[in-house]
This record gives structure tokens, C-alpha cells and sequence, in this order.
């Protein structure tokens, strides 16, 4: 295989000759934990990336997205950077990481969510995977979850996706361990302008930059995923413009040199396409004069619901499937349109906290018990509201 190509596509960015740091100083790993009122789960996720630290170099930055909640006040109890955003309308998926990567300084970059508790020798193994290739730029491994709590989650589980198991694959969901080099290669980490697929935009530039991805037999979070309705769940997507993600990301790659291995890999944007088809095709069909229009019309809305019914063996996942197509096919066509700022723009930030040189082992026996009180604070508060 070829050699990747490490030079920066474009010149370097505004962020990256701000925050040159030599080889000799830099820690060795970089934990970016983003996160957004997440004031149930931030203790044990900080906690748990301290443990991982234990016998690796490295330091800890909480990216906020500007949370309500006591977040920042429970994470302001460890020995950590905690930056956030200035500005709302920069919240987005992509923001998240590239905000915790603009102020980072290691030679190895774990992401993970707020709801997210990192296994601690999964680190250890990561570098050493990347360490014995230098064509990777990533390192995933298992992510565990609660068992099925909903639709979404239990579609996810049956779904035949490869990159879910170990091997070469085409984007590190959820949570990796980046090799800081390749990132710098592309230009920046996560697209700023993505509201989701923000993993997939990133894979899809690094193989077309030359590296590779792959996965380990190695549990590297575990994720406390989103309780309660699945439809609740898709409404917070459609609120938060979760659902523009497929429709920015192939505006992103217009123009790039990944466009195509999003067009060959990214099935996202074709179930789009044929939802809008769908739409047109009943609009059409109930516009014609006749009788028979209107049942046609009827027949028309009820074949992908049939459909999907049967390929899941189950009215109700199926009419969740058509019931999420639906909802990411009008996101698509604004995120499609939608402007774009500059990727590897510096996104206006704020420090509200930093005590990254006061990792001790003492100190942090002080952090966990100080953060499960709060932790346990929290979750009365969650439950007290519910």
C-alpha cells in the first residue's frame, strides 16, 4: 500500500499553527469528551478517562456545547480543561470534537460523548495498533450498550453494518483513537458544519488522503444511550437538526476528492432521493382525474410500510422505519442548501476551566468521591423531574 500523504491539503490551518507544540512536550494522548447537559453522566465519564490515563502521559478536555444544566459545575471538580462554546448557533455534532481538538497538544486523540465511559486498557492497545502500522490514522473497538430500550436501538442491533466488527472499516462510530498526524494531514478533525455523520465525514477524508481504519476485539466505551420513546427521540433529532446530517455531509464533499467514497459508502442520501420519489410519485398519483386516484394514492403510501414490515417481521418497527425515513429526507434537501463556514475555521471558544497539570493520585481519589456525590445528585434531580 501506498504511503499516506501527511502534508496539509490547503495550506495549514488557522488552529493548527496557533497550537504548534513541539514532539518533545506534547502528552501523549489527548481524551476530547464532548458534551451538552449531560450533568447525569459527566462524573463517571471523566472519571473513567481518568482511570485510563493512570499509567499513559496525557490530559483530559471537556468540549461543552453550552450546557444549561450543572454540567461545567460538576466537571469543573477534576483535573481537566473545560472549554465551551461562545455562540448556540455553532452547536453542532462536528463542533463538538474539533472544539476539544483546536486545544489539544497530544500525539494520539481518543473521542468520546458525555454519556460515555472509556475502558481503561483500551488505550494501551489502541497505540500499540497504531504504533505496528503506520497506515492507520484510527483505532476503534466494541462499544456497549444497555440492552434494546426502543425501536431505534433495536433496529441498530439487527442492522447488518461490517463496520461494527473487528477489521478494516470505513468509519470509527462513536468513540476512537486517532493518530494526530493524519488529522493534521486533512486539515482538521470533524466538520464544524455537520449536525451528525460527523465519524463518516471524517473516515471518508482520511481513505481518500491514503489512510486507513480499523477496529479491535476490545471494548472501548461504554454508552448510556437515550432512554424512552423512539419517536421522542427522533423529534429531538428533527429539532436539532440532527436530520440535515446526510444532505451537509454531500455538500461537504462536493467539490473533494472523498465525494465519491461518500457516494459509494454513505447509504444515507440514496434513501433520500427515493423518499422524495415517493412523495412526488403520490402527489402525482392523487392529482390525476378518476376515481382511482385516491386508492392508487392509498396503494402507494402503504408499500414501503408493507414493505419494511416484512423485511423486519414486525408492523412496529416497520412503520418506525418509514416513520425515520420520512424525517431524514426533509431534513436533507435544507442541509443540502445550507451554508457552510470554513471546517478548519477557529470555533469561538471560551476556557472556563484548566487544571490539567494537577493529576496526582491523590488528588484524584478527592475528584471521584467529590463527582459521585454530584453524579448522585444529578440522577435525583433527573428522577425528581420525570
Amino acid at each position: 500500500m501506498d504511503e499516506p500523504d501527511r502534508r496539509l491539503r490547503g495550506g495549514e490551518s488557522t488552529f493548527v499553527k496557533e497550537m504548534k507544540v513541539s514532539s518533545e512536550t506534547r502528552p501523549t494522548v489527548s481524551i476530547i469528551i464532548k458534551a451538552l447537559n449531560e450533568e447525569c453522566h459527566i462524573a463517571p465519564a471523566i472519571e473513567n478517562a481518568l482511570g485510563a490515563l493512570e499509567e499513559i502521559d496525557g490530559e483530559i478536555i471537556l468540549a461543552d456545547g453550552g450546557s444549561s444544566d450543572r454540567t461545567i459545575e460538576i466537571a469543573r471538580r477534576y483535573p481537566i480543561l473545560i472549554v465551551r462554546l461562545n455562540r448556540s448557533e455553532d452547536r453542532s455534532c462536528g463542533s463538538g470534537a474539533q472544539l476539544g481538538f483546536q486545544y489539544s497538544r497530544g500525539r494520539y486523540l481518543l473521542l468520546a460523548d458525555g454519556d460515555m465511559r472509556v475502558h481503561s486498557d483500551f488505550l494501551a492497545a489502541a497505540i500499540d495498533a497504531l504504533s505496528r502500522d503506520p497506515s492507520l490514522a484510527g483505532v476503534g473497538g466494541v462499544v456497549s450498550e444497555p440492552s434494546v430500550v426502543n425501536e431505534e436501538y433495536e433496529q441498530r442491533r439487527k442492522r447488518h453494518d461490517p463496520d461494527r466488527h473487528p477489521g478494516r472499516v470505513t468509519r470509527l462510530d462513536c468513540s476512537g483513537v486517532y493518530r494526530r498526524t493524519a488529522i493534521e494531514s486533512i486539515g482538521y478533525l470533524t466538520d464544524r458544519n455537520l449536525h451528525g455523520s460527523e465519524e463518516f465525514d471524517l473516515g471518508a477524508r482520511l481513505h481518500s488522503a491514503g489512510w486507513t481504519l480499523a477496529k479491535i476485539d476490545r471494548p472501548i466505551v461504554h454508552h448510556e444511550i437515550h432512554t424512552g420513546s423512539a419517536y421522542r427521540l427522533l423529534l429531538r433529532r428533527v429539532l436539532s437538526r440532527f436530520v440535515w446530517a446526510p444532505g451537509e455531509l454531500v455538500r461537504a464533499a462536493v467539490g473533494r476528492r472523498h465525494f465519491w467514497f461518500v457516494l459509494r459508502n454513505y447509504r444515507q442520501w440514496q434513501i433520500c432521493v427515493l423518499v422524495t420519489g415517493w412523495w412526488i410519485t403520490m402527489l402525482t398519483t392523487l392529482a390525476l382525474p378518476g376515481w382511482l386516484s385516491a386508492p392508487a394514492a392509498v396503494g402507494i403510501l402503504l408499500f414501503p410500510i408493507i414493505g419494511m414490515s416484512l423485511r423486519w417481521r414486525s408492523l412496529r418497527l416497520g412503520l418506525y422505519s418509514v416513520a425515520m425515513w420520512n424525517a431524514i429526507a426533509l431534513g436533507f434537501w435544507p442541509g443540502l442548501l445550507r451554508p457552510r463556514a470554513s471546517p478548519a475555521s477557529w470555533i469561538e471558544s471560551t476556557v472556563v476551566h484548566d487544571r490539567r497539570n494537577e493529576r496526582d493520585g491523590t488528588a484524584r481519589q478527592g475528584y471521584q468521591m467529590a463527582g459521585r456525590q454530584q453524579n448522585m445528585h444529578a440522577r435525583g434531580v433527573q428522577e425528581a423531574k420525570s
